[in-house]
């Protein structure tokens, strides 16, 4: 099958990686050429264009930065809904806004196109090992066309409803790794402050009721003094604000994600936009 996909940063390099190994017929395209190079040199086409990719492909995913860079991929007059086949099957699996992930499927109805929203968890690691989470919204029966397809990047897959669908699971995930992410570097701060050993912590709340995702894969790495990004600070400053607006338009107050999103944002003003969501733990250290 010919399969476009665009955005092969830290997320999609891996996710494209598992769809050329199936032995699938890759066309990439990506706005930084050298973070394509890689699935090039196995095999994969690049693609100078976004419409190349549209000419060329019958299914076409999408990981890419902000709302705005999905916007004009897909909206844009040279963007993907103007220029795929009709029957191209267009699957954004950038954490974006519900509204917008409603307007690219009503915009690809209009050009016989199949649009689902299909944002992902589980980070770099994840994405490597493909075992994501992936929370689908859109037509029940091009989630069941293209499932296959999907099982070779994620291990949970769920189809949520309609367009947008997605993208609110998604927020309701970020919403609760807010939690768990304060919690976690509090509970470190914690343990340093007391004089104890962070790894014999970690052997000692984990496989209790404190267990979580971030205690296991997390907390390891800021031990290690390992900031790199499995995800961006600046993408989760990105999500939080997503969250926090949707909340507001439906008239539910959530003091914790807005909470964590303002240390988050004092990461950004520290310029710690860059590193990975552990380095939240970076605020708590003593100068």
């Amino acid at each position: 099958m010919k399969i476009g996909f665009i955005g092969t940063g830290v997320m999609g390099q891996s996710m494209a990686g598992h769809l050329l190994k199936a032995g699938h017929e890759l066309y990439v395209h990506n706005r930084t050429k050298s973070k394509a190079d890689g699935l090039v040199s196995e095999g994969a086409i690049w693609c100078e264009k976004v419409t190349d990719v549209a000419k060329q492909c019958d299914l076409i995913f999408t990981i890419i930065g902000l709302p705005q860079d999905v916007e004009e991929v897909y909206l844009s007059e040279e963007g993907l809904i103007n220029q795929s086949k009709k029957g191209t099957i267009l699957v954004d699996m950038t954490t974006s806004t519900p509204d917008l992930a409603k307007r690219i499927y009503e915009a690809g109805v209009q050009k016989e196109l199949q649009c689902l929203d299909a944002p992902v968890t589980g980070g770099d690691v994840g994405a490597k090992n493909g075992t994501l989470t992936i929370m689908v919204g859109g037509d029940q029966q091009t989630f069941n066309e293209i499932l296959p397809i999907l099982e070779l990047m994620g291990k949970t897959i769920v189809y949520m409803g309609a367009a947008g669908s997605g993208q609110h699971t998604k927020m309701a995930n970020q919403i609760a790794i807010a939690g768990a992410a304060i919690g976690m570097v509090e509970s470190l701060a914690y343990s340093k402050a007391a004089g104890l050993d962070l790894e014999t912590v970690l052997k000692a709340i984990t496989s209790g009721s404190a267990a979580s995702w971030q205690l296991s894969h997390m907390a390891p790495r800021i031990i290690q003094d390992d900031f790199n990004p499995g995800f961006f600070i600046k993408h989760f400053i990105k999500d939080m604000r997503i969250a926090s607006n949707e909340s507001k338009d439906m008239d539910i107050e959530l003091p914790g994600l807005d909470l964590v999103l303002s240390l988050y944002e004092e990461c950004q003003k520290r310029q710690l936009e860059d590193l990975g969501t552990q380095a939240l733990y970076k605020l708590y250290e003593k100068k």
